[in-house]
């Protein structure tokens, strides 16, 4: 049981976000919840993510509103639109999965009843105190959780400044880039398993190193830890096996959006990925963001597609624009810093292949995706070293420090160091967020 004490701190910080009546802040005047301008969750936005809070631990689909979160299960019977009428259980769910796997036409229609419900002129959820102390919970008394049970996770490789620096280290400006990867996404299968939701620790992994090409490998924890700045989209509706999901409608299996780390070991890659690529280096963990960006918020967002040379094959190509601006942002805070420093400042819409492109060439050999499924961009860099999304090119294969401030530096993550990514995208008149993505590195145990 807990306290009166508690459930009454609980309605006040609920309360204190709302408003009745339509004076809320500039950004987001369409509503009746208190939404700070440089928050990451106006009206227009609306994430959805998984949460419990001390007084009743069920995981819940709920999704974010300026700091507050609106419970889906409290409000389900408000869903009585063509498609969600039938459907009003997937929000009993411990996981978004079902959402998911019912396509983007219900997806739109749930937006436009939330964007409804929580408008300033609405007073279904506005004037009605009793609803609302039941529905809204404010975020910092949440804990969250993955979004969806993830069956399967697929990295990618598609930025082509990062591939371009990765290859220039390892084999040279003239072999920088692998014969296939201007033809096709390159990507390879990860590990659904040790994804984890922001805020998990990340233990220093253990694994076999070759740091003398003279001498035989050793065994210990990884001195060269990375990480990598990307970003993930989780699948909608999957497809039967032996059925390629066409370019041309890939965009309707594309729930949204989360940011990520890709934790890498850059010593145990090195000498275990020829010739079949990364494992232990790549299977400790990646962490992505707790709050999933619909597709329908980016869409203002979206820019042209960058130049593609040579041009795709046809079952790549698709002439509709599928690139978008979002801002990112990577900080890193040691044990002995008070403040975090920014390592890298990128860009979403630096990426070479696109998020449609990505899913129809996975999809092209009959490969059967699920709603859930996580299929991540690889590490994003721009052309500019302040935008480069890994320490491994920051420092240039650790040939330079990177300059934290106050005498602090890096070449490599150590023990204790936390990395923050953050992202957003920008207008005249709000911002879509993301919310944090962190994850504390941890000493490696005892062997």
């Amino acid at each position: 049981m807990f306290s009166n004490t508690w459930n009454l701190k609980l309605l006040f910080l609920t309360l204190l976000s709302l408003q009745t009546g339509p004076e809320s802040c500039r950004s987001c005047a369409m509503s009746f919840i208190k939404v700070d301008e440089k928050s990451d969750f106006p009206i227009q936005n609306l994430p959805y993510g998984v949460f419990s809070t001390p007084d009743n631990p069920r995981h819940r689909i709920g999704i974010a509103i300026g700091d507050q979160i609106l419970d889906l299960s409290v409000i389900k019977t408000l869903f009585t639109g063509p498609l969600l009428s039938q459907h009003q259980d997937v929000f009993d769910k411990p996981t978004l999965n079902a959402f998911m796997g019912l396509g983007h036409a219900a997806w739109s229609e749930v937006r436009s009843v939330l964007q409804k419900l929580l408008s300033a002129d609405e007073p279904t959820l506005r004037d009605d105190i009793s609803l609302r102390s039941r529905a809204f919970v404010h975020q910092s008394l949440a804990e969250m959780h993955l979004p969806a049970d993830i069956g399967d996770y697929t990295d990618f490789y598609s930025s082509l400044d990062h591939a371009t620096n990765v290859g220039i280290m390892f084999r040279g400006k003239d072999n920088a880039l692998m014969p296939n990867w201007l033809h096709l996404p390159v990507g390879y299968h990860g590990r659904a398993s040790s994804v984890v939701i922001s805020g998990t620790p990340i233990r220093r992994p253990l694994g076999q190193m070759r740091p003398d090409d003279a001498k035989p490998p050793v065994f210990g924890p990884c001195k060269l830890l990375d990480m990598e700045l990307e970003m993930a989209f989780f699948v909608g509706p999957g497809n039967p096996l032996g059925e390629p999901i066409p370019v041309h409608k890939a965009h309707e299996h594309i729930f949204g959006m989360v940011l990520m780390n890709d934790w890498s070991a850059r010593d145990i890659q090195k000498w275990e990925y020829v010739p079949l690529g990364p494992f232990l280096a790549k299977n400790f963990g990646t962490t992505i963001s707790p709050w999933v960006v619909p597709m329908a918020a980016l869409m203002p967002f979206v820019q042209p597609n960058p130049a593609q040379e040579p041009t795709p094959l046809p079952y790549l190509s698709h002439e509709d624009q599928y690139t978008f601006d979002i801002n990112l942002f990577v900080s890193l805070k040691g044990e002995s810093m008070k403040e975090a420093a920014v390592l890298c400042k990128s860009n979403f819409k630096h990426m070479y292949w696109t998020m449609k492109q990505q899913l129809a060439h996975h999809t092209t050999s009959g490969c059967n995706v699920r709603p859930g499924d996580l299929l991540a961009s690889g590490t994003i860099s721009g052309p500019n070293p302040e935008s480069f999304g890994s320490m491994l090119e920051l420092s240039w294969r650790g040939t330079k420090n990177i300059d934290l401030g106050n005498g602090q530096t890096r070449k490599f993550l150590q023990d204790g160091d936390e990395v923050i990514i953050t992202g957003y995208c920008q207008n005249k008149e709000y911002r879509i967020g993301f919310g944090e993505c962190k994850g504390k590195v941890l000493p490696a145990l005892p062997y």
